[in-house]
């Protein structure tokens, strides 16, 4: 038996939290807000650049982009429509152009580097996800912040999607008793998944593996829901699939003499986009966007699970697959009065299956609408009952289940709009990547992780 109750998330929410927590960001009706982008690829050029003009263009001006390859930043200008000038040195930008933001979309791992001399040069920054890759430069980050006074608004996106927002309201109205433990399972399907052993992400020296490029979206969203801080993991991890565990390899897809019985051939020169940014600049800095994803150079885990342990006494069981023939994830509060499941685009479980091949491309657009008919489900189920609920909330067509565009409207836009604290700081950026931090350490020491191991901030039981 169930009972369907379909809820749609409003900015009411969670209203006695609606505080800014990032006074240092001011706005006025009369001047737009001034823009510095460091690192113009993908998600650069596009969420960060062309979309956020497109939603918002009454609000923001670009002041100066900047990336090492000249090539790709000169075309990612033409492409935004800006008339902005273009950098290949970050610190001359910052001087000559005085932004009130500088949105940070470089590698990973240089993340800190771009962060703490915008903080140091007397600017607020907005990065994307990971924060950085390893606890030394999340420090120098921490630090950088404390001693400047600037602030850092962490990217994530994920947070703000209907869909999150509406399991966060479940469990901060302690609908199913005190939370016990979780069980959370995250797939990546042979599209997307193997995408990132293609890039740059698959070497842990530039995204810090999988545990800290991917999962930080799926430990932020734990931390969140939980309210709570790790203390402590155990993680296992290997290269099964992708990498060295193949017959044959090459550079690159383009003029790969395995294409025909490659499985994983991908045509960089049939998406327009992606070829003018990375293949016709290539020469400028050697990166190859459709690089083999059985290359000998790859060193990042494709099959990852872990025990993390937090400071409220919730213990979670994550696992991370980046082979499935399938996109989604499914979750689980077990509660000390009953359970609550949720998922995501598993195909046995909703309505209408979705294009895997396109999977990706939905989730990087911006759009904010309900795809008509479909709904996103969770199943709240009382101890000693038989009969369980279904809540339900609109299904959006991409952007991350409409976080993107929240996210951004939460940035840009004047509505002092903070329910249950979804706004994220360095904290927040800290606690994420350190999880998965500590899961590399774990599966290199063959030994649990304390996060306290890592850093001198203390997890904290209840973070609000």
């Amino acid at each position: 038996m169930e009972r369907r109750k379909f809820v749609k998330y409003t900015a009411v929410a969670g209203a006695s939290l609606m505080l800014n927590p990032f006074e240092a960001f001011s706005f006025t009706n009369d001047k737009k807000i001034k823009l510095a982008l460091v690192g113009t690829g993908h998600r650069g050029s596009g969420f960060w650049g062309s979309q956020l003009l497109k939603s918002f263009k009454d609000n923001v001006e670009f002041v100066g982009l900047c990336d090492i390859n000249p090539g790709r930043v000169a075309y990612v200008k033409k492409v935004m429509d800006v008339s902005c000038p273009v950098f290949t040195n970050f610190e001359e930008m910052l001087q000559q152009v005085k932004p009130d933001y500088v949105i940070v979309t470089t590698v990973d791992a240089e993340h800190d580097k771009q962060i703490v001399t915008a903080l140091e040069m007397g600017f607020n920054v907005i990065t994307e996800k990971p924060m950085t890759t390893d606890e030394d430069k999340c420090r120098r980050i921490l630090d950088a912040e404390k001693r400047t006074g600037k602030k850092v608004i962490v990217a994530f996106n994920y947070r703000h999607s209907v869909h999150s927002m509406q399991i966060k309201e479940l469990l901060s109205a302690n609908r199913v008793g005190k939370i016990t433990s979780v069980d959370f399972n995250w797939y990546l399907n042979v599209h997307h998944g193997a995408d990132y052993f293609r890039r740059w992400h698959g070497r842990k020296a530039r995204s810090g593996s999988l545990w800290v490029h991917k999962a930080t979206h799926h430990f932020d969203l734990l931390n969140w829901w939980l309210n709570s801080e790790p203390v402590e993991v155990m993680a296992y991890g290997s290269l099964d699939h992708y990498g060295k565990n193949h017959a044959f390899r090459s550079t690159k897809c383009r003029g790969c003499e395995f294409k025909d019985q490659c499985k994983f051939y991908w045509d960089i020169t049939k998406d327009e986009r992606l070829y003018n940014l990375y293949a016709k600049n290539e020469q400028y800095d050697g990166y190859l966007r459709d690089g083999c994803v059985w290359s000998n150079e790859i060193d990042i885990y494709d099959k990852m699970s872990a025990q993390i342990i937090y400071a409220n006494g919730v213990t979670v069981n994550y696992s991370l697959s980046t082979y499935s023939p399938y996109e989604g994830w499914q979750i689980a509060f077990n509660g000390m009065e009953g359970r609550l499941e949720s998922w995501e685009d598993i195909p046995y479980l909703q309505k209408t299956p979705d294009d895997q091949s396109k999977r990706h491309a939905i989730e990087m657009s911006n759009a904010d609408d309900a795809i008509p008919g479909e709904v996103r489900e969770i199943m709240v189920m009382d101890n000693f009952k038989e009969n369980y609920e279904i809540y339900t909330t609109p299904k959006i067509k991409g952007g991350h289940g409409g976080g993107d565009i929240r996210l951004q409207k939460r940035i840009f836009t004047n509505t002092n709009d903070n329910p249950h604290h979804v706004m994220a700081g360095t904290r927040d950026g800290a606690m994420s990547i350190l999880i998965g931090i500590a899961a590399r350490k774990s599966i290199e020491l063959k030994r649990p992780v304390k996060i306290t191991e890592l850093t001198d901030l203390v997890p904290m039981a209840n973070r609000f």
